[in-house]
């Protein structure tokens, strides 16, 4: 990501501070898994997004008094002996090169910086946090911990959410973005190709799962979005279906739901296809419904438009389609077959962050993901592609990933038939 960028998201950031603010940012830190292991590390994506750094053990802060904004960015110290370990920390140098930020300090002296910046306040100073949560259960964040420490400590500031400053920037995304997601969709593409190739019946999830993780791995990919749905048959059923270790028999059909990343940049596409290359004409009947009610879906989107109203045009489409074909007998009924929202924000996290209710603007982008599950009859099928929403209309950023019926038979059934 140009650097300039970086710059200007925090230029947008301090024109919504109020005087007397302070907003801080932290990269989060390693977790421990057992013992002496940590899990694989992902950087706050909020903090990534006005740094462009994936470090962990950093904090962003940016003081704003009387109308002057002032960022510090604080670093680990070096320490010669760590680096044998683990590796070197990011110097101010490489720091700088990522973000723009010109003021550096060392995270031992950020909390006296903290307090300074306070005191410059008169201790009326409006503290702005990234205050997400998701669940109640969830752990504390370093955020919500350092709001609790800061509300004990300094009576008379006051602790707001940063996240509907970082929500409104982040739901736009950019020229430089929206090249992000397709360069995540072109792998996941050729990941999706590589499994295709490798279908058979017989074969077991993880095998098409493993052929994934290469293409992944292949591109530098440490980190995917999401864990991956590989299902067959049933399994494809269950909405987040993760456990991927069953064997797919003949004449099932295959859910796969994956996306690939490019710095962090999510895409998210599902394909259903059968594992021996012919549907059957069951199959078929569902599996167009399904595809009628994306494309109707997709022609929908335009500026103005709000996911809960393209969310009905796919309820109408499918439910006209089940009472065509005898499975319903009312529109109530639909819920036993369909029973997620048709779409969600795309960017940094696969869920990106986005009011649901607000109208779609151009530059959002978002997923356009229909389905119908019927356990009963072991058939799952969703189809799901990336939409960007253009000032006129809407722009298919995976359109060239195959759903059509035929194309998908030519593809895997070629090998079944020689």
């Amino acid at each position: 990501m140009n650097v300039q960028e970086i710059m200007s998201r925090r230029q947008q950031i301090m024109e919504k501070m109020p005087d007397q603010s302070i907003l801080i940012l932290f990269s989060g830190h390693e977790k421990t898994r057992t013992h002496d292991e940590k899990y694989p590390f992902s950087p706050n994506r909020n903090f990534y997004y006005l740094t462009g750094i994936a470090n962990p053990n950093l904090v962003l802060m940016i003081s704003k008094k009387a109308d002057a904004a002032t960022e510090t960015l604080f670093l680990e110290r070096p320490n010669e002996v760590a680096a044998k370990w683990t590796g070197a920390v990011i110097t101010a140098e490489e720091a700088k090169e990522l973000s723009g930020i010109g003021h550096y300090a060392f995270l031992d002296e950020w909390l006296d910086a903290f307090g300074a910046s306070v005191r410059a306040a008169d201790g009326q100073a409006n503290v702005y946090l990234d205050l997400y949560r998701y669940a109640w259960d969830d752990e504390t964040s370093l955020a919500e911990q350092f709001a609790e420490r800061v509300q004990s400590k300094y009576r008379t500031a006051t602790v707001h959410d940063a996240g509907p400053w970082l929500k409104e920037l982040r739901m736009v995304k950019s020229p430089a973005e929206v090249e992000e997601i397709k360069k995540a969709i072109e792998i996941t593409d050729e990941a999706l190709r590589r499994i295709w190739e490798h279908t058979s019946p017989g074969v077991m999830e993880y095998e098409l799962e493993a052929h994934l993780d290469f293409v992944a791995k292949s591109h530098g990919i440490r980190e995917l979005p999401y864990i991956p749905i590989v299902a067959g048959g049933r399994n494809a059923t269950v909405l987040h279906y993760s456990s991927n270790n069953q064997k797919i028999e003949d004449g099932q059909l295959v859910l796969i739901d994956l996306g690939m990343s490019s710095n962090y940049y999510a895409s998210d596409i599902t394909r259903t296809f059968p594992v021996n290359g012919k549907f059957t004409e069951r199959q078929k009947q569902i599996y167009n419904l399904v595809l009628e009610a994306e494309t109707k879906t997709i022609e929908a989107v335009r500026p103005g438009v709000t996911l809960q109203e393209l969310n009905n045009i796919t309820k109408r489409v499918l439910a006209d389609g089940l009472k065509e074909l005898g499975l319903i007998q009312d529109d109530t009924e639909l819920a036993k077959y369909y029973y997620h929202g048709v779409a969600h924000h795309l960017g940094l996290d696969t869920h990106d962050i986005g009011e649901r209710a607000a109208a779609l603007k151009p530059g959002m982008v978002i997923t356009v993901e229909p389905g119908l599950y019927m356990e009963e009859e072991s058939i799952g099928i969703r189809i799901e592609d990336d939409v960007l929403v253009t000032e006129n209309g809407f722009e298919i950023l995976s359109s060239q990933i195959p759903k059509q019926v035929d194309d998908l038979e030519k593809i895997i059934g070629w090998k079944n038939t020689v």
